[in-house]
């Protein structure tokens, strides 16, 4: 997209005028950039992370640990892109759905703490992950993510479970997988969006 002055402006692809930042359940998928295949190879229907693989994995599982009122729930690292769910807390909460099995998409919440948006989360997992891979392959600053990423909001239990099968069945369909380099029959579009 062209403005006025010949700048280029990109188009968001968020919800317009959804609160990223309200509690609820999302899907994300980030992608390596120009999707170069960093992280490890899927063999015989299993991801097998390299180190570069792991830093990612463990920068993920991490998030919790940095961004209070978070969950991470489903995650599967592919080899040159991630997918998993974020349950975003209840802002300020403490145990939410105290006295009852809360549903996945209410998180139970243990911290309070400054509450971050959807963008903000995702931000950190790539600087954060993006920082430690370069240290290794000593390239300060070479870009490890693409710009954005896709991001599903989950709105019900059905859609939740369906899309949890999804992530833990990727490696399983990595020969067919759209973002697979190698791939002979890529899947249908609606396939793949969720």
């Amino acid at each position: 997209m062209v403005f006025g002055n010949g700048r280029h402006h990109r188009r968001s692809i968020r919800l317009k005028g959804y609160d990223y930042a309200q509690a609820g359940a999302y899907f994300v998928t980030v992608c390596t950039k120009n999707r170069a295949c960093l992280f490890g190879d899927v063999v015989d229907g299993e991801m097998r992370s390299n180190e570069f693989g792991q830093i990612a994995e463990w920068t993920w599982q991490g998030l919790p640990n940095h961004v209070p009122a978070i969950v991470s729930d489903t995650f599967v690292i592919m080899p040159n892109h991630v997918h998993g769910i974020i349950l975003i807390c209840e802002r300020d909460a403490v145990n939410v759905g105290a006295g009852s099995e809360p549903a996945p998409t209410e998180p139970a919440c243990t911290t309070i703490g400054t509450h971050h948006g959807l963008p903000e989360i995702i931000r950190q997992f790539k600087t954060f992950s993006a920082k430690r891979i370069n240290k290794i392959r000593e390239t300060p600053g070479l870009p490890v993510w693409q710009r954005n990423y896709y991001e599903h909001i989950i709105r019900n239990e059905e859609s939740l479970h369906r899309i949890r099968q999804y992530i833990v069945d990727n490696p399983a369909r990595w020969a067919m997988d759209r973002e697979n380099p190698l791939a002979f029959a890529p899947e249908s579009e609606d396939a793949w969006r969720i």
